[in-house]
């Protein structure tokens, strides 16, 4: 990384850390949105439910997780540093928010990735239903002929 990168990378989450408690408070309502129709689509408990939506409620959570435990100490690091800390701490937590980050997206693009799949089995289990009903009536058709 070079010296702009990261001075770059400093300004960007100092920006962020001092925004305006709107912007804060608008991110952390999107989080319970989201958690909030987990918890809604779980309510109706199915297999399909137990195995898409129980899998995207947990790495949700995951990604939460690392939100808090990874992501705001190391905004705090980069933004407003201790006396003690030096720039190469600094640095170093902007290696550890890159990484952070990086995994949220893995964790929200594996969400993405169980809902999409929900959707298609659950379209697929559709298709395979008619199907079946479609040769049941052409079965019962030839048993009253």
């Amino acid at each position: 990384m070079t010296d702009k990168t990261i001075d770059d990378a400093i300004q960007f989450y100092t920006t962020f850390y001092n925004a305006p408690r709107a912007v804060l408070n608008l991110l952390h309502g999107v989080i319970a949105i989201g958690m909030l129709a987990f918890v809604a689509k779980l309510h109706k408990w199915d297999e399909s439910a137990m195995f898409f939506d129980g899998s995207s409620v947990g790495v949700f959570v995951f990604a939460i997780m690392l939100y808090t435990t990874v992501v705001i100490p190391g905004i705090k690091t980069v933004a407003v540093p201790l006396e003690q800390e030096t720039r190469e701490d600094q640095v170093e937590a902007l290696r550890v928010l890159a990484a952070g980050n990086t995994l949220i997206v893995v964790c929200l693009g594996l969400v993405l990735a169980l809902q999409g799949g929900q959707e298609w089995a659950r379209r697929k289990e559709e298709k395979m239903r008619a199907e079946i009903e479609a040769e049941e009536r052409k079965g019962e058709v030839k048993k009253t002929k």
